[in-house]
């Protein structure tokens, strides 16, 4: 059979943009991908590749002519998905029509559409697809259950109102088929060392995951409803006989927080170093995780581990509570300083609120100068999509698909100040912190042309921040500050 698996675009300008800064490869897919087999005929659609996305998914369906079409996505991409599986339809009308991902997994209700969508995937996709596989080379009947939902059954209702089912045991989980996609388009800019001629900003940048969940539940994120509040983890050697056959010298770990365990990733930074595997590596943890294990992250800087993410989103004591992080913003400013001892780089995260004043942002924009030089994002709080906290909120969503505006930028709850004084606040922030990042201050060489598509990207991102507020329908746009 022929399967062709679809990452679809987005529609919303300012995350458009920020992937001229980081763009990874669909590694969802690829591991989906790899529980599918290699007696059937598999490829991948990366529509975010894409400058006119319908016209390449119909043109890839006449060409391709494939009998299952498997959708993943995010809430924000969840529109885009439903009008692609409409027009594959229309193009193909006996193929069968499959959505997973994030979307479908916290809010599989909104995929039910008889003649449009036929089946919903939650969960693992992977080895969901084997046993779909199966089933089909047996000329069985689709399958019913918690992970699997046929759109337009009696059942679908019910299923769709449980949680999310509980994901297998890693061992089960299929290594990534990479060899599907075209990994000279997949990158992530660079700033390197101090001092540093760099052939490239843009080197390519492969993915890998080693775990999956987290055991924490911080208010703003749904991978703790995902996952059950489960921490699933792949063993040290798994992983890195996969990295000794990536080609890219520079590798993304996609863990939501690797080094929970530390034993396990102090177990995988020594096999990198005793069989001499030499890549840069950028990864994620909490600041409380660094705080515990500073001579573990001192073994992986000797392993290669160059950017550190570290989602800070406050140094308000208040705030963290608020967000359930369970740490002080002295763990926080700690954190930084270890980072900045074993020469590690740094990305901070930060988080405002829909409820700001501006006072609020400019001790945001105090914070964030303070961690200079370091790579600085800022995101909005948002309730996310299928959690308690989402449905707490639901009535006080200012858009009519908050589904469409969930990317962690736009706010889908009321502004205190006017939404274009927010948003013009908001994009000082990135302004501000640009002016004193990485890039600038290590006055590292590169090529003209590579800088000035660095700076290219940064114009562009910047003006689509501070026209971001026009996203919003004008009755919203127009509202005074309460």
């Amino acid at each position: 059979m022929k399967y062709l698996l679809v990452k679809p675009h987005t529609s919303l300008e300012v995350a458009k943009r920020f992937l001229e800064f980081l763009h990874l490869e669909p590694l969802d897919l690829e591991i989906v991908a790899g529980g599918i087999g290699p007696q059937h005929d598999v490829r991948i659609l990366d529509l975010s590749l894409s400058r006119k996305p319908p016209a390449d998914f119909a043109a890839e369906l006449r060409r391709f002519q494939p009998q299952v079409i498997g959708f993943s996505g995010y809430s924000n991409q969840a529109r885009n998905v439903k009008e692609l599986a409409g027009s594959a339809k229309t193009v193909l009308p006996q193929a069968l029509v499959v959505t997973g991902g994030i979307h479908a997994t916290i809010a599989p209700e909104d995929y039910g559409l008889p003649g449009t969508i036929d089946l919903v995937i939650r969960g693992e996709g992977a080895t969901a697809m084997r046993r779909l596989t199966a089933a089909f080379d047996a000329g069985a009947p689709l399958p019913e259950d918690r992970v699997f939902l046929p759109v337009g059954s009696a059942k679908f209702g019910e299923l769709a109102a449980l949680p999310p089912p509980e994901l297998p045991p890693y061992d089960q989980v299929p290594r990534p088929r990479r060899e599907l996609i075209d990994r000279a388009r997949y990158f992530c800019v660079w700033s390197g060392d101090f001092g540093e001629r760099l052939p490239t900003l843009f080197p390519r940048m492969a993915t890998v995951r080693t775990s999956v969940g987290c055991p924490y539940s911080c208010s703003f994120c749904v991978v703790h409803h995902l996952a059950n509040g489960k921490y699933l983890q792949r063993e040290p050697e798994d992983v890195v006989d996969e990295i000794a056959g990536i080609p890219e010298e520079h590798i993304y770990f996609v863990d939501d927080e690797m080094y929970i365990n530390a034993r396990r990733t102090r177990r995988l930074a020594e096999l990198l170093i005793e069989r001499g595997i030499r890549k840069k590596y950028v990864s994620w943890a909490r600041s409380d995780t660094i705080c515990r294990n500073v001579e573990l992250f001192r073994l992986w800087k000797q392993a290669g581990l160059t950017v550190l993410y570290i989602g800070l989103e406050s140094m308000d004591e208040r705030t963290l509570t608020d967000y359930h992080k369970g740490y002080t913003p002295e763990t926080n400013q700690r954190a930084v300083g270890i980072l900045r001892e074993l020469g590690i780089g740094l990305h901070a995260a930060l988080m405002v609120n829909p409820d700001f004043t501006r006072e609020d942002f400019l001790r945001v924009r105090k914070t964030a100068l303070a961690l200079a030089p370091a790579e600085v994002s800022f995101t909005v709080f948002s309730p996310p999509p299928g959690t308690p906290l989402w449905k707490q909120h639901r009535g006080e969503f200012i858009c009519a698909d908050p589904h469409a505006f969930y990317d962690c930028m736009h706010t889908l709850l009321p502004t205190r100040l006017p939404l274009k004084t927010f948003y013009r606040y908001f994009a000082l922030l990135y302004l501000h912190t640009f002016r004193r990042n990485p890039w600038r201050m290590k006055k590292n060489k590169a090529p003209l042309r590579e800088l000035l598509r660095l700076f290219t990207a940064g114009a562009r991102c910047g003006w689509s921040l501070w026209h971001i507020w026009k996203d919003y329908p004008a009755s919203v746009r127009g509202r005074r500050e309460y």
